[in-house]
């Protein structure tokens, strides 16, 4: 447990939102192109996956967040 508060915290928080900002306009930029002309129902699983793949190294930056080691 933390005996004070650290800056990784908010750090942490400030880079998460700068780098999900910049993944979402990489994504709303690059797909559409590639996949606007398909059916709905088959855009839909792409979107999804996109929109869950970013989930994939947030347990280890949020380990990083609250104790300042990755694993």
């Amino acid at each position: 447990m933390r005996e004070k508060p650290t800056m990784r915290i908010p750090m942490g928080l400030l880079a998460l939102c700068c780098v999900l900002t910049v993944y979402a306009i990489a994504i709303a930029s690059f797909v559409p192109p590639l996949i606007g002309e398909w059916h709905a129902l088959a855009q839909t699983p792409v979107y999804l996956a996109l929109g869950l793949i970013w989930l994939l190294p947030l347990k280890r930056f949020l380990i990083w967040m609250e104790t300042g080691k990755w694993g």
